[in-house]
């Protein structure tokens, strides 16, 4: 059968859609444990049992004994067919807010929270292209390629982490955002050309945006700054930054000023030795007629 747009399997016994909690995220036991248990106790003061909430809401009894014992992430669909067949009016379907929290990986809320303060951002990934930048289709794409193999859960769960963190766009006091990628980051054809081709024209439509600067280093340069690998520099309202690079401190993030001024100065050479904003945008609506 079909709910809300998934299969499902009733009453089998198998893990239905829905997200695993992460063992060593805290927080996130403890919110999927109080959500689990208040769901357990609406059922129960209604007197359906778990079989007959199962098939009320169109999910298997394991999933459902799972999300009620916390050791589930229930999805927001789920959340608001509970609240219909249990009568809650709107309380549990209230929960969604605090199950979005949780809903990703603990280092994925981490780093979008700093997205979410900064006030200036500098990008560089010499890879792939970046997170913010990708579409879900492309993200879908280099999911699927990592070995060894995601599970689809895994892979659905990624990509919807990293369009969740696409809300540093759309904030009222959006930051300064400045992107550096390698020539051949753009030329792959990871996913298929309509998945590529795709990608690309949101590229061309974010290098729009009046706080966005993307920039394109060319394969041909004989000098590249960026040759030790990405960088990421977070900047704060308060003055303060964070910053991270394979070749500081062995990739972790890093404050000390000494270390974030190595930071910024590499970007800053990698920004003067690739395109400008302009040649960039002309480079990709060229790579886009090729492609």
């Amino acid at each position: 059968m079909s709910v809300n747009g998934e299969a499902v399997r009733v009453g089998t016994g198998t893990d239905e859609p829905g997200w695993v909690v992460d063992p060593d995220d805290d927080w996130a036991l403890a919110v999927i444990a109080t959500v689990g248990r208040q769901l357990r106790l609406r059922r129960e003061a209604t007197g359906m049992r778990v079989g007959d909430f199962a098939v009320a809401v169109g999910y298997g009894e394991d999933l459902v004994y799972k999300i009620e014992t916390g050791r589930r992430i229930p999805r927001p669909e789920y959340l608001d067919t509970a609240d219909e067949v249990l009568g809650a009016g709107g309380l549990v379907a209230a929960m969604k807010e605090d199950v979005r929290k949780v809903r990703y990986p603990k280092k994925v809320r981490d780093l979008a929270q700093m997205e979410a303060r900064a006030v200036e951002l500098q990008l560089y990934d010499p890879v792939n292209l970046h997170g913010l930048l990708q579409t879900p289709e492309y993200a879908r794409a280099l999911f699927r390629m990592r070995r060894p193999r995601y599970a689809e859960e895994e892979i659905e769960r990624g990509v919807a982490a990293r369009v969740a963190r696409k809300a540093v766009f759309d904030r009222d006091s959006a930051p300064e955002l400045s992107f550096v990628q390698d020539e051949w980051t753009l030329r792959r054809r990871l996913g298929g050309r309509e998945v590529v081709r795709a990608q690309l024209e949101h590229l061309l439509t974010v290098a729009q945006l009046p706080n966005v600067e993307i920039q394109v280093m060319p394969m041909d340069r004989e000098e590249h700054a960026g040759a030790d690998g990405g960088i990421e520099v977070l900047k704060f309202e308060d003055g303060t930054a964070v910053g991270r690079s394979p070749a500081v401190a062995g990739g972790r993030p890093v404050t000390d000023p000494r270390q974030l001024r190595i930071l910024e100065l590499r970007y800053g050479i990698i920004r003067a030795q690739a395109l400008t904003p302009l040649e960039s945008t002309a480079f990709v609506e060229r790579l886009l007629g090729e492609t």
